[in-house]
């Protein structure tokens, strides 16, 4: 749950705005429609998985199956309901994507469409975060993009986690890194300042201090990207070269923790130093937890 709240937070930066109470909202929505998906991702999972991992709890009467889509039940609810107090707009997004995780769980998740739609739910859910603070998504739908790319990436490596399979998945996932990274820290000559020259006239020069003021930015959001590929390059690495399922289960891990990083990145690259720190912040406590309890 820790690689959650840097989605709507992420959002909101990309929007131009600062968090508020109704992003606060967002993240609560986001956290249950999480939960919930996991909750019905091992109900509708639980006699593959008692071949594959009778230890889960599930398979091994831990849970009952009634409780688990109980739960899941529930907690849509409940996403939905905390999205519709943060307002229309982000109802409007909480219901797609509440939708995308039921089905991804109970039909799609077999079918080649499967990482597309797990992309897609956490594109979305950084477009909530925009919506419920700004009540706008247009400015932030390439950040959703790229999250989403990611996610992709993380999910198709996910489909060999229990058997093992080929090093095409996580050789493209590594290739996606590279590649994601290349986007976010890339900064062509400021379209900003273009619209600018064309407003002052040819002969105006930026205000004092400008390219002292975006500096700092790039520098953290260099920073963290190379956190976002320290915490992917070596598993996606090693699974390519044995995609054996002990490695590509690491492998897949990694990807989820580095959603963290990667979230951070993008929230710097739109100006929201703070908040890129405390979603980083988010990062340590994910490896410790992720001790105690699979983040898959």
């Amino acid at each position: 749950m820790f690689s959650v709240p840097g989605d709507a937070l992420a959002g909101t930066a990309a929007a131009g705005a600062p968090p508020n109470a109704r992003t606060l909202l967002a993240i609560g929505s986001s956290l249950c429609l999480y939960e919930a998906g996991m909750a019905l991702n091992d109900w509708a999972d639980r006699e593959v998985d008692a071949v594959e991992r009778p230890h889960r709890p599930l398979p091994s009467g831990r849970i009952r199956p009634a409780a688990a889509l109980t739960a899941a039940c529930a907690l849509t609810g409940a996403g939905l309901a905390l999205a519709a107090r943060a307002g229309r707009p982000a109802l409007a997004v909480a219901a797609p994507l509440a939708a995308t995780v039921w089905a991804y769980d109970l039909t799609l998740k077999h079918t080649p469409a499967g990482p597309v739609a797990m992309g897609a739910a956490r594109g979305l859910d950084l477009l909530m975060g925009a919506a419920a603070t700004t009540g706008r998504t247009r400015p932030a739908l390439s950040s959703a993009a790229l999250l989403g790319t990611h996610t992709l990436a993380v999910t198709t490596v996910s489909r060999q986690e229990a058997r093992g399979g080929s090093s095409l998945a996580p050789l493209a996932a590594l290739a996606t890194t590279a590649l994601l990274t290349r986007v976010v820290t890339h900064r062509p000559s400021d379209h900003r300042g273009a619209a600018a020259h064309g407003l002052l006239g040819p002969r105006a020069t930026p205000p004092p201090g400008a390219a002292l003021g975006r500096k700092p930015t790039a520098h953290l959001t260099t920073a963290l990207a190379a956190a976002y590929v320290a915490a992917t390059a070596r598993p996606y690495f090693h699974a390519t070269l044995n995609p054996s399922p002990p490695l590509t289960q690491r492998a897949v891990g990694a990807g989820i923790r580095a959603t963290i990083p990667l979230q951070a990145t993008l929230t710097a690259r739109s100006k929201g130093t703070a908040t890129a720190l405390l979603i980083a912040a988010l990062a340590p406590l994910g490896a410790r937890f992720a001790k105690k309890v699979s983040v898959t």
